[in-house]
């Protein structure tokens, strides 16, 4: 996907940039590439290929929710090199972003690249996204909380619910074949306070490959014994 496709495809989704914004990507590109050579961020460096699996991959979350006109606050969990959140951030800059991530050294690029894009409104923690979840700060705070292919369900409602404001929403964004995931799943999002709303199913242009946006409301307060103690979840996940 080359800047004009990229261009394109997101006009078609009724998404318009500016040469800011498309300067933006630009430098996205440039300084993700730079540090790539010092710390494995992405294994895609490719531009048209970065441009199509981690940009308009990540900006795909705003097909399905209106990211467009309010302020949200919005938690990205365990988002590597900035994805999907910093991409949303660049199309919506009103949004206000966190990033919380257990490796310092990817906190370290984030904070390099937000100064490079020029960003306001964002903030990046070096912690365990169940650590995280319990800090009464960032507890039950967020209006929105995304995951992108970080875990699977059960593993990722325990790490993302719990930072969900009650009446919030929680977004996976999945690749395909997720059916057997969502059922063994369905347990933990119901113990830990959501309600499974919508699953929608797309493919990725030019390579037409298979993904999915899951989106879970946050109906009920989460359980003071969730998320449980880092590594746990991924151990022993709350699976029917």
């Amino acid at each position: 996907m080359n800047e004009n496709q990229f261009q394109e495809a997101l006009q078609a989704q009724g998404i318009s940039l500016t040469e800011t914004q498309l300067q933006q990507f630009r430098t996205y590109y440039d300084v993700l590439v730079e540090w790539n050579e010092k710390m494995n961020l992405t294994g895609i460096t490719n531009r048209e290929d970065v441009y199509l699996k981690h940009f308009f991959d990540s900006i795909s979350a705003a097909f399905y929710t209106d990211f467009a006109s309010e302020p949200l606050s919005i938690c990205d969990v365990g988002a590597g090199a900035g994805f999907p959140s910093i991409p949303l951030k660049i199309v919506y800059p009103h949004l206000q972003i966190t990033i919380v991530d257990s490796l310092k050294k990817r906190i370290t690029f984030l904070n390099h690249l937000a100064d490079q894009l020029n960003l306001s409104d964002v903030a990046f923690y070096h912690d365990r996204a169940e650590s995280f979840g319990k800090n009464t700060k960032f507890r039950e705070s967020f209006d929105f909380v995304l995951a992108r292919a970080v875990a699977r369900t059960s593993v990722l409602s325990e790490l993302c619910l719990p930072l969900v404001r009650t009446g919030g929403t929680f977004m996976m964004m999945k690749g395909a074949d997720i059916n057997e995931e969502l059922e063994q799943g369905g347990m933990a999002i119901k113990a830990l306070g959501g309600e499974l709303v919508e699953t929608s199913k797309f493919q990725l242009p030019i390579e037409q490959s298979d993904r999915h946006i899951v989106l879970v409301n946050k109906k009920r307060k989460t359980p003071n014994k969730y998320p449980r103690k880092p590594g746990t979840p991924n151990k022993d996940p709350i699976e029917s």
